[in-house]
């Protein structure tokens, strides 16, 4: 094994946020020589679960190893908690069990369905402590848990990306697109090798590439007007008064992520999640549960507006004095 390509394939895999788990995983099966092999990872997102599928390769003419792509799977339904792991339980013709643990719950109920004689589809840390989430008899599916059948019976959404030398979205980024969100990306290069800054959108309303992939809309940072930063400023976040706060929520909604923030709502203070909205040069508001509120009650009152109102008590405070006959 090349010991500088490892250390290499892990810098590249720390940057792009994958856990330390897969960073192991990854070594165990370059030291074995494994000449390609796909490791998962999963994200618990505010829509589901992501499942990450990790692709590695090795060269054909030497021992170098190279990661092209990952894809990911978004299944919509009650994410898999974590230290559990699905298992497809299958009995032999000796009778006794196989058990195949899986992570990846689209991989999971696609080899549950390859099965032709009775089986059973679980989750739990071990088979000693499983949940039954379905069942199917003589290869026919007759069960389904009622908690399991939106994720069982709705394809998974996907996405392929591609990492060129270390360089793509990260894991969190990648989670957080096929969520339907804005990612923002100052590492970018046109046609033409020019770097540019730009917020990353997928368009879900129109069909996939030939490739099966989304195709992008993208907001040039700075020529399509949108700023963050001044955007922010005219909600009331408690979070902008501290200045590492503010840094690292500029972050996260950057990364596409809905960071809680504190603001004010009929005189208490409340935790809100925000999103950045870059198409419209705005951001959305979402209570923990996810149900939206209307931003409008958040933002600051208009300067403009205070000076008008300042203006016109000055002017009664005026009218006043002089009815007083103190105006001179």
């Amino acid at each position: 094994m090349n010991l500088n390509n490892l250390d290499d394939l892990r810098e590249e895999l720390k940057t792009l946020g994958f856990k330390d788990k897969v960073i192991s995983e990854m070594e165990k099966n370059m030291e074995k020589g494994i000449a390609e092999f796909t490791l998962n990872d999963r994200i618990t997102s505010t829509k589901g679960q992501v499942d990450l599928t990790l692709h590695f390769k090795q060269s054909g003419q030497s021992e170098h190893y190279f990661f092209n792509k990952f894809e990911v799977a978004l299944n919509q339904g009650k994410p898999m908690e974590e230290g559990q792991k699905y298992m497809v339980i299958t009995p032999n013709e000796a009778g006794k069990n196989m058990v195949k643990t899986l992570e990846n719950v689209t991989e999971t109920i696609a080899f549950f369905k390859e099965q032709k004689g009775n089986s059973e589809l679980a989750v739990g840390k071990d088979a000693a402590h499983k949940v039954k989430l379905a069942t199917m008899e003589n290869g026919k599916i007759n069960f389904v848990a009622k908690e399991f059948q939106r994720t069982f019976r709705s394809p998974a959404i996907t996405q392929t990306f591609y990492v060129e030398k270390g360089k793509g979205f990260t894991a969190e980024q990648a989670a957080n697109l096929i969520q339907g969100r804005a990612v923002y990306r100052d590492d970018l290069l046109n046609l033409g090798g020019q770097p540019y800054k730009a917020w990353i959108k997928f368009d879900m309303d129109n069909p996939k590439d030939r490739h099966q992939n989304y195709t992008t809309s993208q907001y040039h940072d700075p020529s399509y007007g949108f700023s963050l930063e001044k955007t922010l400023e005219k909600f009331q976040i408690k979070e902008l008064a501290d200045p590492v706060k503010k840094e690292q929520l500029i972050e996260s909604l950057q990364n596409g992520n809905r960071p809680l923030i504190t603001t004010v709502k009929d005189g208490q203070e409340v935790k809100l999640q925000i999103e950045a909205v870059p198409r419209y040069s705005q951001v959305n508001l979402y209570q923990e549960n996810g149900k939206p509120e209307k931003r409008e009650q958040f933002l600051k009152e208009p300067a403009m507006d205070q000076t008008l109102q300042l203006g016109k008590l000055n002017g009664k405070e005026a009218a006043l004095e002089e009815s007083r006959g103190l105006g001179r």
